[in-house]
């Protein structure tokens, strides 16, 4: 049994963008590094994980098989081009990695603008899936959530002792996830309110199984996130120089 990581950075970061020809956000540099590559590089060094797959958007291919090459992603089996969507540009990710391995398979589904989880929870998503079938990766909330239809009333506010966000990575076994995706573009081709693998799993009925994830686990969509996750990276570089184990 193969454990795969299914790397997305299909977009072009529209809600980070400052002007018509800025740089996608999982290019752009964090301590002299691109995004992506300090995800990929999670990926690559974790004794567990056995092959890389990326999907990219098709105008930076070449770009990201150059990032590969140059920084020794030697995991890497294949670079796909993405899709319309997010979830498309999975699904290209899937099907390739299906046409190379086993179905039964665990494949780590991340996003390539998440370069901040832990080995531990990489390790703990592989755990949960091969016994479970699945896991999604959450972190409890702090805040109140308050549901709303119309962005000015809330609807329905749950207690937050029973709120989690879900993050990445989320795992599977690669033939079951693949089944979900075909399932779902018969009926919904173009994924609507479909946001990430957990969504697509519930909407057919299946149950999932959490994880606890890091909390400085977070996805780079402004330039806020930017800003924390070159502030968390000092930190943890900080914490090791002072052979303090920061997994948080």
């Amino acid at each position: 049994m193969m454990n795969i990581a299914i790397i997305f950075a299909g977009g072009t970061g529209q809600r980070l963008k400052s002007g018509q020809d800025a740089t996608p956000k999982q290019f752009l540099k964090i301590h002299n590094k691109p995004i992506i590559i300090h995800t990929l590089e999670l990926f690559q060094e974790h004794p567990q994980i056995d092959k890389i797959y990326i999907a990219i958007h098709p105008d930076y291919y070449d770009y990201m098989n150059e990032l590969v090459k140059h920084y020794y992603i030697t995991k890497t089996a294949g670079i796909v081009e993405g899709g319309a969507t997010g979830q498309d540009s999975i699904y290209n990710a899937l099907k390739l990695a299906q046409s190379q391995n086993p179905d039964d398979s665990i494949v780590l589904i991340h996003d390539g603008v998440r370069p901040n989880i832990t080995p531990e929870v990489i390790t703990q998503n592989i755990e949960c899936a091969t016994e479970n079938g699945n896991a999604i990766t959450s972190t409890s909330c702090f805040e109140t959530i308050l549901i709303s239809e119309n962005g000015v009333n809330p609807k329905h506010v749950p207690y937050r002792k029973n709120t989690y966000s879900a993050q990445a990575p989320q795992s599977f076994r690669l033939g079951e996830i693949v089944q979900a995706h075909e399932a779902t573009r018969k009926t919904n081709p173009n994924y609507t309110d479909i946001v990430d693998s957990c969504t697509l799993y519930k909407t057919l009925g299946k149950e999932t199984y959490m994880i606890k994830g890091n909390r400085g686990n977070i996805k780079i969509t402004t330039i806020e996130d930017l800003y924390i996750l070159r502030a968390l990276i000092r930190y943890k570089e900080d914490l090791e120089a002072l052979g303090i184990d920061g997994k948080e």
